[in-house]
């Protein structure tokens, strides 16, 4: 039973950053063609259309999830602290001074 709550959870936590990111990264509720397809006159699919592109939208997203959740492999702590410090905190270095260059001689 308590692997069932954690399973249950970790899904649950799947749905909603699947909703947020929709929200914030894919235009939430709006059709991803804009204004190239006419809407239609019937007041039922006016107000089922923004239900079905954000449940559209959440849906890809959460096959996107565990998609590369199932292909890539696990790391270890250990080794993402290596890749951190070794590749991560050099590059982030790296673009501080760039845009401060950048900024600096614009």
């Amino acid at each position: 039973m308590k692997f069932a709550m954690f399973f249950m959870a970790e899904y649950g936590n799947m749905i909603t950053v699947g909703c947020v990111a929709t929200l914030l990264f894919l235009g939430g509720w709006t059709s991803p063609f804009g204004n190239l397809i006419p809407l239609p006159q019937n007041i039922l699919v006016l107000a089922l259309l923004p239900i079905f592109w954000f449940v559209l939208k959440v849906f890809s997203f959460l096959f996107l999830y565990v998609w590369v959740r199932g292909t890539l492999p696990r790391f270890r702590y250990d080794q993402l602290m290596n890749f951190g410090w070794c590749y991560l905190m050099p590059l982030a270095i790296l673009n501080i001074v760039a845009t401060s260059l950048w900024l600096a001689y614009k």
